[in-house]
């Protein structure tokens, strides 16, 4: 089968649909779309990306266009290779931490929790590394690149909780106040004065005074293919795929929609500007996440509503 295809797109409407009695910025077209697919392939394999923590207040990666906003992350390679690369990294993510560990799930996530819990979604891969998802509430959740609040040493095995690792970090530095300047990238990337990079003191595993990396998959680094495994499982088991808040670009997401375009698999794609899937068939929606998923969950339980009874 080809995986080009011409992709279904809905058209927006100047209607506003009415959501727990506030209007909804979604359209009421957009987000009729979206309850059509679901009732019509549910239940459903969702892969989310950054756009779906943004409204948490933590950025996403890319533009509308899926060009990056800020220079590329960090990769493994460099990671474990430089030394003063690896040293530049901590003492970013040790002052951009904290927010994105205050960071809330959002009314994207909450949103995808409430359909898992109907039984509509039957498992959630996310890209994300922020734990939200299970912060709502969603327990079919597989953290395809890993976590952000788990530390990994790569010598010993040693597993090591963030905040554990944010004091080993704080005793280092008496220096240096975790607060930082401006938001944090998805990864807890802030950008610093070289003056304090430079002079920043990584510790070493508590243990094995081995090299201490957190457990998510840096560029450059491959998810691990059980996990993998795993997720094209549960897709294959699934009704259809929904993508939420990615462009798409890295293929370790990308993947999934080819291998959902190739099974000849229902596929609906929701985010803010172009995706790297477009071409490949279902339908699109340009729409804000958490207004279109929130509007389109007011449509499907208004669905389990019993008629109102008729006036006499």
């Amino acid at each position: 089968m080809s995986l080009a295809a011409t992709p279904a797109r809905a058209q927006p409407a100047d209607i506003e649909a009415s959501v727990g009695g506030e209007p909804s910025t979604a359209p009421l077209a957009v987000a009729q779309a979206l309850a059509g697919f679901i009732r019509a392939h549910a239940p459903l394999c969702v892969l989310t990306g950054a756009g779906c923590s943004t409204d948490s207040g933590i950025p996403d990666y890319r533009d509308r266009a899926g060009n990056w906003k800020r220079a590329e992350p960090i990769r493994y390679q460099r990671f474990v290779r430089d030394r003063a690369a690896r040293r530049r990294y901590w003492a970013r993510s040790y002052v951009g931490w904290p927010r994105v560990a205050a960071a809330r799930p959002n009314p994207t996530h909450r949103a995808l929790a409430a359909l898992e819990a109907r039984g509509l979604v039957t498992q959630i891969v996310t890209q994300n590394v922020d734990g939200l998802h299970q912060r709502a509430g969603a327990r079919r959740v597989l953290d395809l690149h890993g976590r952000l609040d788990v530390v990994d040493c790569l010598d010993c095995g040693l597993r090591l909780s963030r905040e554990r690792v944010q004091a080993l970090l704080a005793a280092h530095n008496p220096g240096c106040v975790p607060v930082a300047a401006e938001l944090s990238a998805p990864d807890g990337d802030v950008l610093l004065d070289d003056a304090m990079q430079a002079g920043f003191q990584v510790p070493e595993c508590p243990r094995c005074d081995g090299l201490l990396k957190p457990a998510v998959v840096f560029f450059g680094e491959n998810v691990p293919k059980p996990r993998v495994a795993h997720a094209m499982d549960q897709l294959a088991r699934a009704g259809g795929l929904l993508v939420v808040g990615s462009s798409l670009t890295v293929f370790s997401g990308y993947r999934f929609c080819r291998q959902a375009a190739q099974a000849s698999q229902p596929m609906a794609l929701l985010n803010r500007g172009r995706t790297r899937a477009d071409d490949l068939g279902g339908l699109k929606l340009d729409a804000d996440c958490g207004a279109t998923l929130t509007a389109a969950l007011r449509l499907l339980s208004d669905d389990a509503q019993p008629p109102a009874p008729a006036a006499i």
